[in-house]
């Protein structure tokens, strides 16, 4: 265990101490670079005319390390931020952390958990942004301060329909959602702090966020019951304005390609809606995504999301224990600032077990199998019940079905020729 972790920190490391290397001075390559791409990609002129930037800040985890290019991937605890259909496909139950350094002080923590009952999943996040906040007057006098802060809470709730061998379901989710923002005093003219100036600036809202989730093959050259592609759309953070200012309101369309087992490529366009006026919407964006799991212990993952005024690159990379996964993340902003910002992100997630689910469909995997069995060998009473019995722990195992279908009309045939025997 000691080894397995050490490779894992000096290949993360590797990421992290070479990618500051990019030159940051605005006349060397970097800056060209920087000046070529803000040509291409523009500035939007619509960009922070939304409430609650705690809504478009990440926790962290897998998906922040590939750029949160998330929607249609949605296959652990972060689903919960970019699908809310993701928690009735969730193969386990998590419950997972988050701290995310984000700029200057400002930080942001966070917290998750989803379970699964058969078809249908729950889950519920919140999250803390919180920055310091300093007055001065005009001779570098401090005259108030406190903190400004920012949070959001989420209850999930998701539903697979038609789930079965064959298809995987059509995932349908929503999330509850509530924000807030609180605010310390502030000072007049005069420098006296005006009681109750904090509270007027703060305010709470609630939203909705709703997703849909499709699995499915395509293109698939590698054995495996797991489906290698899937596609989502999602509304996100839908509701009335807080205080005239409209929330951050997006529809995103997703989809997420598995060429070979290990590689996992993902999309994600998003077009923000500003719900109070149209037109002052804010440009679409994209992110792309990629993540290779190296080992059975050690995966990687990176990213970049393509934003006028705010793109950026992450990667990360994540070790797994028996029950346990710890993600870290890096997030360099290479596009559109004459310095590069950097950030780190740390998660850890706690595998709670599937409830029992990994147990019985191995069960329904050897029943099946031993009516295959059954039924070469001639044994055709015990196959129906080998069968008959795959169908009673899972009524959805469509092979179970086909094979029935199968003996109920050969022995339909036999009957049949059995007749013509007795009219000679």
């Amino acid at each position: 265990m000691r080894c397995k972790t050490a490779v894992f920190f000096a290949v993360f490391q590797t990421f992290v101490f070479l990618l500051p290397l990019w030159p940051a001075d605005p006349q060397d390559d970097y800056g060209k670079t920087a000046d070529y791409l803000n040509s291409i990609y523009g500035i939007d002129d619509n960009a922070g005319l939304t409430t609650f930037p705690v809504l478009n800040i990440p926790m962290g985890g897998r998906s922040e390390g590939m750029a949160t290019a998330f929607s249609a991937i949605s296959d652990d605890i972060s689903f919960i931020e970019y699908n809310p259909a993701g928690s009735s496909t969730l193969s386990k139950s998590e419950l997972a952390f988050f701290h995310n350094n984000w700029i200057a002080e400002t930080k942001l923590e966070g917290v998750a958990y989803a379970v699964r009952f058969g078809d249908f999943g729950l889950a519920a996040s919140a999250k803390w942004l919180y920055t310091p906040f300093t007055e001065y007057n005009l001779y570098g006098e401090r005259v108030s301060n406190g903190y400004y802060s920012e949070g959001a809470g989420i209850l999930n709730a998701s539903y697979n329909f038609l789930s079965g061998y064959y298809f995987s379901g059509l995932s349908v989710g929503v999330n509850l959602k509530g924000a807030f923002r609180t605010m310390p005093d502030y000072t007049d003219n005069l420098d006296a702090i005006i009681p109750g100036s904090g509270l007027s600036q703060s305010a709470a809202m609630g939203m909705l966020d709703i997703g849909v989730l499709t699995r499915f093959n395509f293109l698939k050259y590698f054995g495996s019951r797991e489906n290698n592609a899937s596609a989502a759309v999602v509304i996100r953070n839908l509701g009335p304005p807080a205080l005239g200012e409209p929330l951050p309101t997006v529809i995103n369309a997703a989809i997420a390609y598995k060429p070979i087992r290990p590689l996992l490529l993902s999309f994600d366009f998003n077009l923000p809606i500003n719900m109070v006026d149209p037109t002052l919407s804010e440009l679409p964006s994209m992110a792309l995504g990629v993540s290779l799991n190296i080992t059975n212990f050690l995966s990687m993952r990176a990213g970049a999301m393509l934003r006028a005024g705010s793109s950026r690159v992450s990667v990360g990379s994540a070790i797994n224990l028996d029950r346990v996964s710890i993600d870290i993340n890096y997030t360099l902003d290479l596009l559109t600032q004459s310095q590069p910002m950097n950030r780190i992100s740390v998660g850890i997630r706690f595998d709670l077990g599937d409830g029992g689910r990994k147990q019985k469909s191995d069960m329904v995997d050897e029943m099946y199998l031993l009516g295959l069995e059954s039924y070469a060998s001639g044994n055709f009473s015990d196959a129906r019940h080998y069968w008959e019995e795959t169908l009673r722990l899972n009524p959805r195992f469509e092979p179970a079905r086909e094979a029935l279908t199968m003996l109920n009309s050969r022995e339909e045939l036999n009957q049949r020729i059995e007749g013509l025997y007795s009219l000679d």
